[in-house]
């Protein structure tokens, strides 16, 4: 099927989820998988240690992604909507936004982290002996970090302009580059962690510059035209108002990140910090499969809801929630099952394993209902409803989870920390079929 932003309005809906969902689901499954060999290469050939270093940097790291994906996904929505109303110049206007604003805060982020990077990295719960890997594998990630911006922002609007081929292909290429660099980095030129992160930055450059090549072209329906790069406040606010959902939910992410950190440093120590990360890489790999089938229902229910093809919508809800679901109970019996194996893979540290074996079964009980939750959240940012998407990304990390961590380990020491997440899932699932009970009326209502 060609790829073109009029097919949204017209194919069937399971062909368009093939065609726009698969490649973003191999771009965000792809990520995560070097996620998870990264903190192999890192755990085998640095240490133990170096695992727990990169857990207290992914926070920092997580934010730096949040600020791009934040431009992003706000832009992308708005694009995909203007799609649908047959106005490209109005597209075209919220890419140049997009890239000028990721420059802008990804420079702000950079210079603000390095000047209070140490500081920082002790109050996300580094000690004496973990804080040497956070420091070096930020140092470095900081360097670049402009490019990270601009890479998760301008790429999920190739994506949403009617692309999802190309986007997944420069997601792969990018991903390719790190997984080959990486070991060179580790284990060839022994540069230790900061070879990891190095090997990131330059990966992540090669695809920023394919995304521009993309955007460059005349025969792109969504690119850099003149007057693109001026910032208009109308167009900076609706950028902010859909996108912040998706900041908030990863800023909250970064914190629960931070709160864990520090409770597992006071119940149990740099080792439990290490098995947190572990099964923290596990968890967010199943997570990023729901994500990146969202970022694919994405432009189908933008573009449709901005023809007001609303039956279209509803078919892409159902579908979304079928395949979002399932994906986190597989995660969920892989977990259960396997996860001694699963530990094996990071580290040979015995104690490591020990501590990684009942906090994997515990922190993902209730892992199951995970993906009907981030679905529903998703589908109404789609949609332009910040607000409701806001509310259920709130429900999870603010008003449940983040509780949960600073009540339950009072209690129940280490094994509150690991239950404080099911315990949040759970709850957020509830919230989020109550308010999908309440929102689905007012869409179809809405069929002519």
């Amino acid at each position: 099927m060609k790829e073109s932003s009029e097919s949204l309005g017209v194919e069937k809906i399971w062909k368009l989820l093939i065609e726009y969902s698969l490649p973003a689901i191999v771009g965000t499954t792809a990520t995560s998988l070097y996620n998870i060999i990264d903190r192999i290469f890192i755990g085998q050939g640095v240490g133990p240690l170096a695992i727990s270093g990169l857990a207290l940097a992914f926070p920092l790291m997580n934010l730096a992604i949040a600020f791009g994906a934040f431009i992003g996904m706000g832009a992308s929505v708005m694009v995909s909507i203007r799609l649908g109303q047959k106005d490209n110049a109005g597209a075209s206007s919220f890419l140049g936004t997009a890239c000028v604003l990721n420059i802008v805060i990804g420079g702000l982020y950079t210079i603000v982290m390095f000047i209070f990077l140490d500081d920082i990295l002790y109050v996300f719960g580094a000690s004496i002996d973990t804080l040497p890997f956070a420091r070096d594998f930020m140092q470095v990630i900081l360097a670049g970090n402009v490019f990270t911006h601009l890479y998760f922002g301008l790429n999920s609007i190739m994506r949403a302009s009617g692309h999802p081929r190309k986007a997944m292909n420069v997601t792969l290429i990018t991903i390719g580059i790190n997984i080959v660099l990486a070991p060179l980095f580790i284990f060839l030129f022994h540069w230790g962690i900061r070879g990891a992160a190095a090997a990131t930055i330059l990966a992540q450059i090669s695809g920023v510059i394919m995304v521009f090549r993309h955007f460059l072209k005349k025969n792109s329906t969504v690119r850099f035209i003149h007057g693109c790069f001026k910032l208009k406040w109308k167009t900076i606010k609706e950028i902010i108002s859909i996108g912040s959902a998706n900041f908030i939910m990863i800023v909250l992410i970064s914190l629960v990140v931070m709160i864990f950190n520090l409770k597992l440093e006071k119940y149990s120590g740099d080792l439990a910090i290490g098995a947190f990360g572990i099964i923290n890489s596990m968890a967010t790999f199943f997570v990023m499969v729901v994500l990146g089938f969202n970022q694919g229902i994405q432009p189908i229910a933008g573009y449709n809801y901005g023809a007001r093809n609303i039956q279209r919508v509803i078919t892409v809800l159902k579908y979304s929630l079928a395949a979002g679901s399932s994906i986190t109970v597989l995660g969920f019996l892989l977990m259960q099952i396997f996860p001694e194996m699963i530990s094996r893979m990071f580290t040979t540290s015995i104690e490591l394993i020990e501590i990684s074996i009942p906090g994997m079964r515990l922190y993902t009980a209730a892992f199951f209902m995970v993906g009907f939750q981030v679905v529903v959240s998703s589908f109404f940012q789609a949609l332009g409803k910040a607000s409701v998407s806001i509310f259920l990304s709130l429900s999870r990390q603010a008003l449940l989870l983040i509780p949960a961590l600073l009540i339950l380990p009072g209690f129940f020491g280490l094994t509150g920390i690991w239950i404080s997440a099911p315990a949040a899932d759970f709850i957020s699932t509830l919230l989020s079929v109550i308010v999908l009970r309440i929102e689905y009326p007012k869409l179809k209502n809405l069929i002519n």
